[in-house]
């Protein structure tokens, strides 16, 4: 079973003006401590995409604090693959988990998300190597989030699975504790690690140690 780190960030191209800014907080990031990184671009421009994300490929091996970044794709299994990335993440609306596998082998992580206990139960089945469970909290870093589940929500899905279980949805350092507590291994943050990148990090992670 594969172990996560408690900070999940994920680097949304969608809130950075280039990809100077992106690569400057992916830096910051890192060295505040990650050693895991999801990249999620909605913009289904695949060249766009894969240019990102051969950058932060470059960037991860080339300044992390630690010996490996393991960095996560957020949908394209195909663009993991030929950008040399560690894993994969789905949601509910994209490939299955099953085959996803297929197409990036037994090596790779694959992270799946879920927003209910149904789902929860279905998504423990499969080959998937660690489960999502979100929104927590209001967030505003989905158009259309699913409803939010809260620390009940957390405390279910913990009850339904042993995989490893990221939470994700409105969690920031004032909160991030009591999703731990509510049995999450993991906490994945988007928008409070915007400013400060660096500081932010750390601070997460003394919150969490």
């Amino acid at each position: 079973m594969i172990v996560l780190p408690r900070l999940y960030p994920i680097i949304d191209a969608g809130c950075f003006s280039d990809l100077a800014e992106m690569t400057t907080a992916v830096e910051e990031i890192v060295g505040g401590g990650a050693t895991l990184l999801q990249y999620r671009n909605k913009s289904g421009n695949a060249r766009v995409m894969l240019g990102h994300a051969r950058e932060l490929r470059r960037l991860s091996r080339a300044g992390a604090r630690t010996p490996h970044v393991r960095l996560i794709m957020n949908d394209r299994a195909d663009l993991a693959l030929a950008a040399g990335f560690d894993g994969v993440h789905v949601g509910q609306d994209d490939l299955s988990p099953e085959s996803v596998r297929k197409i990036i082998g037994p090596e790779r992580w694959l992270g799946f998300s879920t927003h209910n206990p149904e789902q929860v139960a279905e998504a423990d089945k499969t080959s998937a190597d660690y489960l999502a469970i979100g929104p927590v909290f209001v967030t505003s870093s989905k158009e259309n989030p699913d409803p939010v589940v809260g620390l009940e929500g957390v405390r279910r899905a913990r009850a339904l699975t042993r995989k490893p279980l990221v939470a994700i949805g409105g969690i920031t350092r004032a909160n991030a504790a009591s999703v731990i507590e509510a049995g999450a291994n993991s906490v994945a943050v988007i928008s409070d690690l915007l400013r400060e990148p660096r500081k932010s990090a750390e601070e997460f992670f003394r919150i969490l140690r």
